[in-house]
């Protein structure tokens, strides 16, 4: 009986260590392009000013490389509504040659103009472009319904507006379009409460792929309140690359960090791996204090001059920036 028991705990212990091994090979397969990455010490790069529109906070950042510059679009609040719906948003764009300092535009390149987008304005940015045409996602918020809407363009300034893509849905919000096409398709990961799957044939008008959640929430984990896709998709070898920002309710409130998951190249619903803790979290006291305390917010993720540049909302008041090392 000694000699078994022994040969049994042998046995446990093999499958224990083989398990153990190959969590962690997968976990390195589906890891994220850098090893390290890093603050910079010029954060925040960008603050509210004293032009009206971005007078309030500034945050939430997608980026883009055009012609050698990293091209920030951000939301900019002013100080209407105070209470009621907390400052008209509308998107401004920024140039850096180096990735931390920019230089702003003096007015928004997006306003809200429409019945949709008022008084809350357009929000949260999310950058493509594609056969020499720039696609950009943002939320439309009316007051009480927010609207995941579509505007594109040419040159970044001068935007076209496509209206609400899911007005069927009600609220909807955060659409990052994957930059390539995929058996003929191009796919969108969105949503808030969880990240839905559309498709497109002509990246104007989409349609649900199915009702279900293909990134939906998970209990007792970072982003078990909200799980909504951040900066664009990164198409790799090992599949497409999804960063995202969780929520979950502590004892101090909500917190917002960020996380990833990668799915198919050949079936974009089919989720490969998704990540059991966050990479970036609050740290920094202009990221635990602020519009909306304990937040990092990533929107803009670009490969620039040989490393990756993450940028980010600080707080819902500021925007950062965090550099792979």
């Amino acid at each position: 009986m000694k000699y078994l028991r022994t040969f049994w705990i042998l046995i446990i212990a093999c499958a224990f260590i083989n398990c153990s091994n190959s969590s962690q090979n997968v976990a390195s397969k589906f890891s994220l392009p850098f090893e390290k990455i890093e603050r910079a010490l010029e954060n925040p790069i960008l603050s509210p000013t004293e032009l009206y529109w971005e007078s309030k906070d500034v945050f939430n950042p997608t980026s883009i490389e055009v012609d050698g510059k990293i091209a920030l679009l951000y939301r900019a609040e002013d100080s209407t509504g105070i209470g009621i719906w907390n400052g008209t948003s509308r998107i401004g764009l920024a140039l850096s040659e180096d990735g931390i300092h920019f230089k702003k535009e003096e007015k928004p390149v997006l306003e809200p103009t429409e019945p949709y987008e008022l008084p809350g304005g357009c929000e949260d940015p999310r950058i493509v472009k594609i056969e020499g045409t720039y696609y950009l996602t943002y939320t439309a918020y009316d007051g009480k319904t927010a609207r995941l809407c579509l505007a594109s363009s040419k040159d970044l300034y001068n935007w076209t507006k496509q209206g609400p893509l899911f007005p069927k849905l009600g609220w909807t919000k955060a659409g990052v379009i994957v930059p390539q096409k995929i058996k003929g398709k191009y796919y969108m990961y969105f949503g808030e409460y969880g990240a839905w799957l559309a498709s497109s044939t002509d990246l104007i008008n989409w349609k649900l792929e199915q009702e279900d959640y293909v990134l939906p929430r998970r209990e007792h984990k970072f982003d078990s309140v909200i799980t909504e896709c951040g900066p664009t998709p990164i198409i790799t070898d090992t599949g497409i690359l999804v960063i995202y920002n969780g929520a979950e309710k502590t004892d101090k409130g909500r917190i917002y960090r960020t996380g990833y998951a990668y799915f198919s190249k050949e079936d974009p619903k089919k989720l490969l791996y998704r990540c059991s803790a966050p990479f970036f979290s609050p740290q920094e006291i202009s990221e635990k204090t602020g519009q909306v305390s304990n937040v990092v917010f990533v929107e803009g993720f670009t490969y620039f001059k040989g490393k990756w540049f993450m940028y980010y909302g600080m707080a819902d008041s500021h925007i950062g920036v965090a550099i792979s090392q």
